[in-house]
């Protein structure tokens, strides 16, 4: 039985044309591309991981074949160990004398601890805590670059707290208070002197 064509001029497809009365089908939408099963996934990696395993032992349990040694594969016992005991012999040795003398030591004059009177041309002082109040001196610049040094009313490093300051290039000197805070920069020793 063949089917009536509704389309009068239908194009002809694989050598037919509109006398035999065909109708082409359109072509089907392509599908989403499959996503691949995970749990079929697995499990074929876990069955290549087991098969590997086996191979692997079977060739490591195999043990024919010429060994490094040239011994073909023969097991050889090893040479037993030889244990060796030394016994030594115990002296009773005589004590000896105690000898007991009483020195009475003399303690050795220190310094309190407290504020220096000279100390290192960088960093951070308080002034009666650190170092003593008075006037220092300083031979100059340790570098090139200058002697930096600035009295400040507490250490927040705030430009308002500075009381004075000034960039030194040979000797100088500075009258310190208690309770500043004693800034050095790149500055040789300071000492006292007065």
């Amino acid at each position: 039985m063949t089917v009536p064509n509704p389309n009068p001029n239908p194009s002809p497809a694989y050598g037919q044309g509109p006398q035999s009365g065909w109708v082409p089908t359109p072509p089907a939408p392509p599908s989403a591309p499959e996503v691949p099963n995970r749990r079929r996934a697995w499990i074929i990696y876990g069955a290549v991981a087991l098969v590997s395993l086996f191979v692997g032992v079977g060739i490591g349990a195999g043990g024919e074949g010429d060994t490094a040694d040239g011994s073909n594969g023969e097991v050889k016992s090893a040479p037993r160990p030889t244990v060796t005991v030394t016994k030594t012999a115990r002296s009773e040795a005589e004590p000896a004398p105690t000898v007991t003398k009483t020195v009475t030591a003399k303690p050795k004059k220190t310094q309190e601890a407290g504020p220096v009177s000279s100390f290192a041309g960088e960093g951070e002082y308080v002034v009666g805590e650190d170092i003593k109040a008075g006037t220092y001196k300083t031979a100059g610049p340790e570098g090139g670059f200058g002697c930096y040094w600035e009295r400040a009313k507490d250490a927040s490093g705030e430009f308002g707290s500075i009381i004075a300051n000034n960039n030194l290039e040979g000797p100088g000197r500075v009258t310190l208070n208690n309770g500043e805070y004693f800034k050095t920069n790149r500055c040789q020793a300071w000492k006292k002197v007065g």
